[in-house]
């Protein structure tokens, strides 16, 4: 991979989004389900911000988005890392870490915290990408959704320790 540039997301990489999440699905099952429209799935109500990342010599290979979060009564306002997926061949080329550091950038100047879920499987890429960057597990609980085959879901809840933001 020559360059990795990491840029504001708009509607003209959707298609492309949507192609890149098939093959991430294909391979990894991410999203577990598949969302029955997914380019909603990639601009949801609440959506705050939503990055790609584009190599020199492939297109996008990236892609993350930031999610309001409801306030729980400190004052802090929150946001969720959520629909972050690397292109299967770009794996293990710093994508996730370079769309994670542009989330912390943003995060910062706005003053939000941010906060992320993952589906509980210890072994996994997600679970290995977040705590190798500095997410700290806070919670894991039962999903409010189910798996495609009925069975509950278990989540891992992750936060910045303080100091993993730069200080505001």
């Amino acid at each position: 991979m020559e360059q990795l540039t990491v840029r504001d997301r708009d509607g003209s990489d959707l298609p492309a989004c949507v192609e890149m999440l098939a093959e991430v699905h294909r391979s990894d099952s991410y999203p577990l389900n598949w969302p029955v429209e997914p380019y909603r799935w990639l601009s949801p109500p609440g959506l705050r911000h939503a990055w790609v990342a584009e190599a020199d010599d492939a297109g996008l290979v990236g892609h993350l988005a930031l999610h309001q979060v409801p306030a729980t009564g400190d004052d802090q306002e929150r946001a969720e890392v959520s629909r972050l997926f690397v292109a299967p061949a770009f794996r293990r080329h710093r994508v996730g870490i370079a769309l994670l550091a542009q989330a912390r950038r943003w995060a910062t100047e706005h003053r939000i915290e941010l906060i992320l879920e993952v589906v509980d499987d210890r072994r996994s890429p997600a679970v290995a990408l977040y705590e190798r960057d500095g997410w700290q597990h806070t919670a894991t609980e039962t999903a409010d959704w189910t798996a495609p085959d009925g069975s509950p879901v278990t989540l891992r809840r992750y936060a910045l320790p303080p100091g993993g933001q730069v200080a505001r």
